[in-house]
């Protein structure tokens, strides 16, 4: 049982449009991705686009922010109980991942919210 010349058609327009809605996915979900601001001390030291993956160095290198596939994680820190590291990357509007020791904010800026626990209601 071969191939028909309909069958390859179909095949090929299939993979089109999966590549075409691959491509827009990824050039709208940039363009409506959220910011992340990062506070030291109460201080805004930057604003950043999570549609934009790059590494940030906040305090003087004491904590590391890398923002990938549109969510920011903290991957270091110089502080002894290492806390900020362990929070999940985020990505949601109003997330947030802090840093006491350092006194920094990383906060999330989108229009994507986050799911509420139990807790919150």
């Amino acid at each position: 049982m071969g191939l028909k010349k309909k069958d390859i058609l179909l095949v090929f327009v299939i993979l089109a449009i999966a590549f075409l809605a691959y491509y827009l996915h990824d050039l709208l979900g940039a363009a409506a991705a959220g910011t992340v601001t990062v506070k030291v001390d109460g201080v805004i030291e930057g604003v950043y686009s999570l549609g934009e993956d790059q590494e940030i160095i906040i305090n003087k290198g004491s904590n590391c922010l890398v923002i990938k596939n549109g969510k920011a994680d903290m991957t270091a820190a110089d502080c002894p109980d290492k806390l900020c590291v362990n929070q999940k990357a985020i990505s949601k509007n109003h997330e947030s991942i802090i840093c006491l020791p350092n006194k920094v904010v990383v906060e999330v800026d989108s229009g994507e919210n986050g799911k509420l626990d139990a807790v919150a209601n």
